[in-house]
């Protein structure tokens, strides 16, 4: 191994302990694994663009940071990303969804989401449009063959390391929302 390559391997495997937030809002799918999971009800910030998520995540990402900031709110994984219209959504950890005196920057929303199923596929590099394609693409014929679930929703986005972590070692997922089969 060349020793120049010595320095990113051993920076690439500090990051993830600094890259990952403190506490997960739900289990992440095994990187090229698919499976119908369920995620837990809780409260969220979001934050909506007219734009498609590709063409806006920086400033969607910007706004909800300052108000994560602001309140002095622990960051926590995932952040979810709808594509068309954008958004991103940030799960509070269970101390913030109890607070009351949360200011809210303009355009960031706090809702409460209720349990629901989706189908998911783990992906393991950078993100981007071509890869939630691809994957969105790996997941719907995945859920096609599936006898019990059928899908209910759009397929979304879930990022679970930091914009700063090294590309081949990030980790995402693509979520369809599902119901079971009438």
């Amino acid at each position: 191994m060349s020793s120049s390559l010595i320095p990113l391997l051993l920076v690439g495997l500090a990051i993830p302990s600094l890259g990952r937030a403190y506490e997960a809002a739900y289990p992440m799918t095994e990187a090229g694994t698919c499976e119908v999971k369920t995620l837990p009800a809780g409260v969220i910030l979001r934050v909506r663009s007219d734009g498609g998520y590709f063409r806006e995540n920086n400033g969607l990402f910007r706004k909800l940071f300052q108000t994560i900031q602001r309140n002095q709110i622990p960051m926590t994984t995932p952040v979810e990303a709808g594509i068309q219209p954008g958004t991103m959504v940030f799960y509070l950890d269970p101390a913030s969804a109890k607070r009351e005196d949360l200011k809210l920057d303009g355009g960031v929303e706090r809702r409460t989401v209720l349990e629901r199923s989706v189908a998911s596929i783990g992906i393991r590099g950078g993100y981007s449009k071509d890869s939630f394609e691809e994957n969105r693409a790996r997941l719907v014929s995945w859920l096609v063959k599936q006898r019990e679930w059928e899908a209910a929703g759009e397929a979304y986005a879930v990022y679970w390391n930091s914009p700063f972590m090294i590309w081949f070692l990030k980790r995402s997922e693509v979520h369809i929302p599902v119901q079971r089969k009438k």
